[in-house]
């Protein structure tokens, strides 16, 4: 992938969910992962440019050129046609910013914000571009005040956490499931990796939070309570934890037949974490 530029998905000026502040969000397109549970699956491929979407577009927002299919934004209208045309979980409603033109878009909300986030899809995926823009953030006189973070699956390797780490100001993790067949289950992929990076974060002081989402029945977090703690604890008990609570509003699949995570299920487990040692844990506010 590029160092230079990056397919970006959207980017969102404002957020105090995705780390500490107000933060500015960027959501890179592609991921690793095929969660059962995704609320946007059009995230996880890249376009394959097979066309099938262009003629689909009731706004002819989009064309084929040179085996190329070309998204026209002045006439997108955001109904989403392509989206759900598409066989492969991608959209053609990306865009092509380079480091400069990102730093453009931050110094329209600078006065404003604390920090930035790279998100996705998943954002390691394009780990060039973010060395490239991290680097740059923290050499530029009036950006360098910006903390840096990384939302992520945990599924980059640790020689890849490497290569950020020194312009990477922290990270938020997700851990989706304990035993590591459920996790394949889930999303595809086992967890080893994912319990590395929590380790590897730790240890360099990177780990700003490890988030857990419940789904009843079909996530095993909420029945190994003890085994997460124990887990954390050793690394260090004062990780933040944010818990998550599913909800199937939004969901493709088979997911949208699954039970949302109820508040009492949420607080329980809360409970379990802090009984076995942990201290800062965030609960949802509001459940839909």
């Amino acid at each position: 992938m590029n160092k230079s530029w990056a397919i970006v998905n959207k980017l969102l000026p404002f957020s105090c969910v995705d780390g500490p502040g107000n933060r500015f969000v960027i959501f890179l397109q592609g991921c690793n992962f095929n969660c059962l549970n995704c609320h946007n699956p059009y995230t996880i491929s890249f376009c394959k440019d097979c066309g099938d979407c262009v003629d689909t577009c009731p706004h002819q927002a989009l064309s084929l050129k040179k085996n190329k299919v070309i998204w026209h934004a002045d006439a997108c209208q955001q109904c989403d046609t392509c989206i759900n045309t598409c066989h492969y979980n991608s959209t053609p409603m990306t865009y092509n910013y380079s480091v400069n033109d990102i730093l453009k878009e931050i110094r329209k909300y600078l006065p404003f914000l604390t920090g930035i986030t790279i998100s996705g899809g998943e954002a390691t995926l394009q780990l060039p571009f973010i060395q490239t823009l991290f680097h740059t953030i923290k050499q530029t006189g009036d950006l360098k005040h910006l903390t840096c973070f990384i939302d992520s699956n945990g599924y980059l390797t640790t020689t890849g956490w490497q290569k950020v780490a020194n312009v990477m100001d922290g990270a938020m993790i997700d851990l989706k499931a304990w035993d590591n067949q459920v996790h394949k289950n889930l999303t595809g992929r086992d967890n080893n990796r994912v319990k590395e990076t929590i380790t590897y974060l730790s240890k360099i002081n990177k780990l700003h939070e490890v988030r857990l989402l419940i789904i009843p029945n079909h996530t095993d977090l909420q029945d190994n309570a003890e085994k997460i703690a124990s887990f954390i604890t050793n690394l260090d008990p004062t990780i933040k934890i944010r818990i998550n609570a599913f909800h199937n509003h939004g969901v493709h699949g088979i997911a949208k037949y699954w039970k949302p995570a109820a508040k009492q299920q949420i607080e329980i487990f809360a409970a379990e974490l802090k009984q076995y040692g942990l201290k800062h844990i965030t609960v949802p506010i509001i459940y839909l």
